[in-house]
């Protein structure tokens, strides 16, 4: 054997050993730290993120170059985030995961290169991204260097959105600037009891409001998952969780280029759905949970149900019919009789606008009484949220499909993708009832003087609400004038609406020339 072979082999065996280290962390008692708080390490994460054996790191022999604060004695390899790709079911996926055990987590200069590197190439590859987020904000240390550094990621974020799936992954604390980066993103899951996000900490609101609170009072989980609507799925533990972010992954396309991916079709496209005659009440004041009609519908009754604690009178779920994905959104009798509403407009209309960067097919069922009328509403913004729901659907040029059950009333009806915003195909069940308003609201308003000047009042009323509903709300009245394209039976539905995705996959639609639009904000 040569000198430099023997070089050569004890250079590498050197290499398998820094790299043993190197994946073993700082030491066994920051591990038993951060087990102890009830959190796996990110490589753990990893782990139960990809496919075994697919995970390729890059930049794992990456040391900061700053001094001062005792810094230059302190250059652990990583500098507390492994970045690289692996395999989920399959397909290519990016990932950064934040180190807690090594400075917290927190960034500085050479942290955010690494995380800005894996976006870029993320980017190119055109890639979903998921950040595993597990981190103390920005590394005080080093100053405004790791302030910079928030700024090349936050523009990252956007540049990327609408162009590749951008997932973030809350398992430990998330404050100040550092939060903007999760909320630019298209989901942001939460993890109860080990991942907070705030601006301010429970100390600086203390300070300035005199309010006393805790982390997870002030922005746990099940706060933003119920109240702020920042999280949109809340979880007790860790592997719960990233289950549910592969499962999420496997239902979208790895790009804005491509097709949502097609599985086989292991649910007969042809089935009747019997059951929906009977989940669905007649009665249109009956409630009813309208999951029941999903899981009724979609392949095998599996969907992904985005913000299912906020927002409940509207219900936004990714799910396949036919194999294919589709994104679906539904009013939710169960909750507020399935009215629109501030939150609802605002959580249905940024679904609409993924699921159309994505080029997933628009599914919308339709059971609507109206926007929730009252003071605080209007004083809120309902009309400005209102149209922000309006402005998706009007902008959306994938496949849209709509499906009215039963109440489709006034501006709401208009909203939720009727015929005149554009929907291609418009549906009806022969319980419809499509009309301004409500049949006892309506005759209130046309028949007043009559109601009025009649011995007998109730009696009058009851007849000239039958009359209105009869002359204006029968279940064909709007298939006469071609507002709906046909009503359907409801044991059909599930074959009907993929017949109808299949005529709609080639759809191409063209917007006017613009650099973009200006959407309500």
């Amino acid at each position: 054997m040569t000198t430099d072979e023997t070089t050569t082999a004890h250079r590498a065996a050197e290499l398998a050993e820094l790299k043993a280290r190197v994946l073993a962390g700082p030491s066994e008692q920051a591990t038993a730290a951060q087990h102890a708080k009830g959190k796996l390490t990110a490589r753990e994460r990893i782990d139960l993120l990809f496919d075994p054996g697919t995970f390729t790191e890059i930049e794992g022999l990456r040391r900061h170059r700053a001094t001062g604060f005792g810094l230059e004695a302190r250059k652990p390899h990583t500098d507390g985030v492994v970045i690289g790709w692996g395999l989920v079911d399959g397909r290519q996926v990016f990932v950064y995961a934040h180190d807690f055990r090594i400075f917290g987590g927190a960034l500085g200069e050479a942290h955010a290169q690494k995380i800005q590197k894996i976006m870029d190439l993320a980017a190119s590859a055109g890639a979903p991204l998921v950040g595993l987020c597990d981190g103390a904000g920005a590394r005080i240390q080093e100053g405004v260097t790791a302030l910079a550094g928030y700024g090349g990621i936050f523009q990252r974020n956007v540049r990327n959105s609408g162009v590749i799936p951008q997932i973030s992954v809350m398992l430990g604390p998330c404050a100040g600037g550092a939060a903007y980066s999760p909320a630019l993103t298209d989901f942001v899951f939460m993890v109860r009891d080990i991942s907070q996000m705030f601006i301010t900490g429970p100390d600086v609101v203390q300070a300035v409001t005199g309010e006393a609170i805790t982390q997870n009072g002030l922005g746990g989980a099940d706060v933003h998952a119920e109240r702020s609507g920042v999280a949109h799925a809340a979880y007790d533990d860790e592997e719960s969780c990233l289950l549910d972010v592969r499962f999420l992954l496997s239902l979208l396309p790895a790009n804005n280029r491509e097709l949502p991916p097609a599985e086989p079709v292991g649910d007969p496209v042809d089935r009747r759905c019997e059951a929906l005659l009977r989940l669905v009440p007649a009665d249109p004041s009956r409630a009813y949970d309208m999951r029941a009609v999903l899981r009724e519908i979609t392949d095998h009754g599996d969907f992904f149900e985005v913000h299912e604690q906020w927002a409940g009178n509207v219900l936004c779920a990714l799910a396949r019919l036919g194999g294919q994905v589709v994104g679906i959104v539904a009013n939710q009798p169960s909750v507020l009789a399935g009215v629109l509403d501030i939150n609802a407009s605002e959580k249905a209309a940024r679904f609409v606008q993924f699921c159309d960067a994505f080029n997933i097919p628009l599914v919308s069922l339709i059971d609507v009484p109206g926007f929730l009328p009252g003071v605080d509403q209007e004083h809120g913004g309902v009309i400005r949220h209102g149209a922000k729901l309006l402005y998706a659907y009007c902008n959306a040029t994938v496949p849209r499909i709509s499906l009215i059950l039963r109440k489709a009333y006034g501006g709401a009806y208009i909203v939720m993708d009727s015929r005149s915003i554009g929907t291609d195909l418009a549906y009806a069940w022969p319980t419809n009832e499509i009309a301004v308003m409500g049949a006892e609201g309506a005759a209130n308003v046309v028949f007043r003087r009559e109601i009025a000047a009649s011995d007998d009042p109730e009696g009058t009323r009851e007849q000239l609400v039958k009359q209105y509903k009869d002359q204006l709300m029968h279940p064909y009245y709007a298939a006469e004038r071609g507002l709906v394209d046909d009503v359907i039976d409801p044991a059909e539905t599930r074959a009907r609406l993929i017949d109808a995705l299949a005529m709609l996959r080639g759809k191409v639609t063209s917007l006017p020339g613009r650099k973009h639009g200006n959407q309500p904000q």
